[in-house]
């Protein structure tokens, strides 16, 4: 296994142990998540790749599915992740832009969007995006800090003289918005973080 694998899977493993000393424990939370959005069939879409903490979730369950963000430096923190676990067969990485996404419309059963809103400039544009491409039948699960989570970031990346930006639209004014739009709704919230399951 090469240099660059190994080294990125030392600097994941400092990330979580990081994670964990503020309370935050990200496989406990990815995993509830999981569980609270089954059954999880079919072509499955990942929004946000990130560094790839709930991509290794989904690959370490043994799920097949797609992978999108808008950073090419981001995805391969977690390409390598999944390298080093040799799950790569089981994860199609591409870039994408989640407020304007390249595929067909009704392309997925399932689309995950895992603590990714508040980073979008425009939530409500990538909102109608993921509606656009479930298909009539599937659902959007999506999970986001609240309150006591932002709390909790700004702290992680303080250390580092960093700000965690809080965005710009709750998971309940989405939930609304998607009500509003006939899509039915269930919600569960943990400590520092609330989960919306969308069904069309």
């Amino acid at each position: 296994m090469g240099t660059e694998v190994l080294e990125n899977h030392k600097r994941y493993l400092e990330r979580i142990n990081s994670y964990k000393n503020f309370g935050y424990d990200v496989e406990r939370e990815r995993n509830f998540i999981l569980e609270k959005s089954k059954p999880i069939e079919g072509d499955i879409l990942e929004i946000g790749t990130g560094k790839g903490h709930f991509t290794l979730a989904l690959a370490k369950k043994g799920y097949n599915f797609t992978s999108v963000d808008i950073s090419v430096k981001e995805q391969e923190f977690a390409r390598l992740n999944i390298k080093y676990l040799k799950l790569d067969k089981q994860v199609k990485f591409r870039i994408d832009d989640a407020e304007d996404l390249s595929f067909k419309n009704e392309s997925f059963d399932v689309v995950f969007a895992i603590n990714v809103i508040h980073h979008f400039k425009n939530p409500f544009k990538a909102i109608n995006e993921f509606k656009r491409v479930v298909k009539p039948k599937g659902k959007i699960i999506l999970s986001d800090f609240n309150e006591e989570g932002f709390k909790m970031m700004d702290k992680i990346h303080a250390v580092k003289g960093r700000k965690h930006e809080a965005g710009k639209v709750t998971l309940d004014e989405i939930s609304d918005y998607l009500e509003n739009k006939g899509f039915s709704i269930r919600k569960h919230q943990r400590e520092i973080q609330d989960i919306v399951v969308v069904h069309n």
